[in-house]
């Protein structure tokens, strides 16, 4: 995990629609940038659909909310379709951004080690990381970013 303080590191990924997106585009906005580890699942879809029933809220604190994982576009397409998700999700199937933030760790699965996305929620403001939570529990993370907002 990155430390609080430090310049986020700028990033070019491709959204749920092929565009391409850069943390630079946002500046001057919060960023509430989140990573997850796969569409669909059960614990990332209660994540995404708590950001999208607050997102509401976020976006009247000037944030933005940005969810990445390593998932193709095309499943970030069915993804935000599916649960209507109002944010934008990034596609990191090389892993790029994911190991440049350092997220990509170690896990447990079954008993065995296996490399994976630590479920890792980080707050940018002004292109500097003020807020840093890994292992963040899925269900609660949306409603803790947003009392963090103030």
């Amino acid at each position: 995990m990155l430390n609080i303080g430090t310049n986020a590191p700028d990033f070019a990924l491709p959204d749920q629609n092929g565009e391409i997106r850069r943390l630079s585009d946002f500046s001057g906005q919060r960023v509430i940038l989140y990573f997850y580890s796969k569409d669909m699942t059960s614990g990332c879809s209660k994540q995404a659909c708590g950001f999208a029933e607050l997102y509401p809220h976020f976006r009247e604190k000037g944030a933005v909310v940005i969810g990445v994982s390593k998932d193709t576009v095309a499943s970030h397409k069915k993804f935000e379709e599916k649960y209507s998700l109002p944010f934008i999700l990034l596609s990191d199937p090389e892993l790029d951004v994911i190991k440049t933030y350092d997220v990509w760790q170690e896990k447990m699965n079954y008993g065995k080690p296996t490399m994976g996305v630590v479920r890792t929620t980080y707050l940018i403001e002004n292109g500097k990381i003020t807020k840093a939570f890994g292992k963040v529990k899925a269900a609660d993370n949306p409603a803790q970013m947003l009392q963090e907002l103030g």
